[in-house]
């Protein structure tokens, strides 16, 4: 039988890694499979898809040996992070430009980019606009816009939609299987709910690389779900089973922490991007924050770390807050993207950076209590290594890390979950729950509605750069428990 892609006895090994990450690895895929790689964060899904494609090592130098490897003639790639894949400044520069190498005449292009940018979703008053102004959900439309434009054999999508809100999830998804009757689709995507209808393979793998199982979806999630919760890898209902073993506890909170805001606005190029007409928030609240791509969410985070001009009363224990100085060892923002915070050359040095203001750690305790986070985020054995060489997932769990270590009385966190497995996002959501209970306020923006039922003890939702709405838990339970998916395998 004739296969679009595949790899016989494939064996690779990172720099800095002490072990193989395949060993003797071999897999094929047809012509038309849907096919979804799952696994633990870090067991090599991302560096597969980037050997099938053929980017490692001919574009990645990464050591790899192999029997075989067949790439696809005509294929194309969506990164976890869109900012890696882009090559011009403007959006519609970007897919012209893929459209100028497919030799479409000039004149047909403005229509076939705007075709594009609506079978992703992406809205734009000006489609000539700077890629690096758009969202981190944009980014990925516009990524995925892109690949489409090349029409390829084979698509490799890595997390397309870890950014993406509910909506444009699903509409991602919707023009994925729509476009691709005929294509080899290969996906690498920890959100499983929109595309178990879709994929008709399922490959799943073990922390270390090893191939666990290899079948359709119903055989996959009837006969594997025990090794699933074992590796911490997303199924069907894995959401319901956490919550059904992990029911939250009252807890006795301290009352000596509170956030103050009227009339908060925030600035970019003197326009105004963000508003919030007031806000008091007390002890221990949780706070997700909702809204489609582009709303503001993010802008609202940077704002509130007075990384961008404010204005407005923003008061934290009555002091007031008008300078990013102001916060010290006060607030601490988790970036949607962990690379914009990482500044050292080793996992050790970044988790430990902030404790003695950039200088070396020599005291115990620090020691004990960062080797602590880094064992309970994985990344214990990855302490040497440098920051930008760990997977997204690892990043991130990173990025969070850092935050853990310095106590802060506000955290902001913006999307902290996306890319990880089940283990690592019950983990990282349970210790957070641990800082709320000793009277940190938690101020989070999320896509993900379980995270908004399970945990959320308020909810803003912002909409064209403006919190329109400020609702406790109890209020917004039932619009969640409406939208919650449920499985039936």
């Amino acid at each position: 039988m004739a296969y679009i892609t595949s790899v016989n006895k494939l064996r690779l090994k990172f720099p800095d890694e002490k072990g193989l990450l395949f060993k003797d690895l071999t897999l094929s895929f047809k012509k038309g499979e849907k096919v979804l790689l799952l696994g633990p964060s870090g067991c090599g899904k991302s560096t597969l898809i980037q050997v099938l494609s053929g980017l490692i090592p001919y574009s990645i130098d990464i050591p790899i040996k192999s029997e075989n490897i067949q790439i696809p003639n005509s294929w194309g790639f969506v990164f976890q992070d869109p900012d890696s894949q882009f090559c011009m400044p403007f959006v519609d520069e970007e897919i012209a430009f893929v459209l100028e190498n497919l030799q479409v005449p000039r004149e047909e292009m403005p229509e076939r980019i705007n075709e594009l940018l609506d079978m992703v979703g992406l809205q734009l008053e000006d489609i000539h606009t700077s890629i690096q102004a758009l969202s981190g959900g944009m980014k990925q439309r516009l990524a995925i816009a892109s690949v489409l434009a090349l029409n390829p054999d084979v698509i490799f999508l890595d997390e397309p939609t870890a950014l993406i809100d509910e909506e444009g999830t699903e509409q991602i998804w919707n023009t994925v299987k729509n476009i691709s009757r005929d294509k080899t689709i290969i996906i690498v995507e920890h959100k499983i709910e929109q595309i178990i209808d879709f994929v008709d393979r399922v490959i799943i793998f073990t922390p270390d690389g090893e191939l666990l199982a290899d079948g359709n979806m119903t055989y996959i999630f009837s006969n594997y779900k025990e090794e699933l919760k074992k590796y911490g890898i997303w199924y069907p209902g894995a959401w319901e089973d956490f919550k059904r073993e992990n029911n939250q506890k009252t807890v006795s909170l301290r009352n000596d922490n509170e956030v103050h805001l009227k009339n908060f606005h925030g600035y970019r190029k003197k326009e105004v991007k963000i508003s919030l007409e007031e806000a008091l928030i007390h002890s221990g609240e949780w706070i997700a924050v909702n809204g489609q791509n582009g709303a503001g969410k993010s802008t609202l985070l940077l704002s509130l770390m007075q990384l961008i001009k404010t204005s407005g009363d923003y008061q934290i224990n009555e002091q007031s807050i008008k300078k990013l100085a102001d916060l010290q060892r006060k607030a601490y923002l988790v970036f949607q993207n962990p690379e914009y915070q990482f500044i050292t050359n080793s996992v050790f040095e970044e988790i430990t950076y902030e404790l003695k203001g950039g200088k070396e750690i020599n005291n115990e305790y620090f020691h004990k209590k960062a080797n602590d986070l880094l064992t309970i985020f994985g990344l214990h054995d990855k302490q040497h290594q440098h920051p930008y060489h760990l997977s997204l997932g690892e990043k991130r769990r990173l990025s969070v890390a850092t935050a853990f270590i310095q106590n802060p009385k506000l955290l902001l966190l913006d999307e902290p979950t996306f890319g990880q497995d089940a283990q690592n996002t019950f983990k990282l959501l349970e210790l957070i729950e641990s800082e709320r209970q000793k009277g940190t306020i938690i101020i989070m923006v999320t896509h993900d509605l379980n995270i908004v039922q399970h945990f959320a003890t308020r909810v803003w939702e912002v909409k064209e750069g403006r919190v329109i709405s400020d609702r406790k838990k109890n209020e917004t339970k039932k619009k969640v428990e409406e939208k919650a998916y449920e499985y039936s395998i």
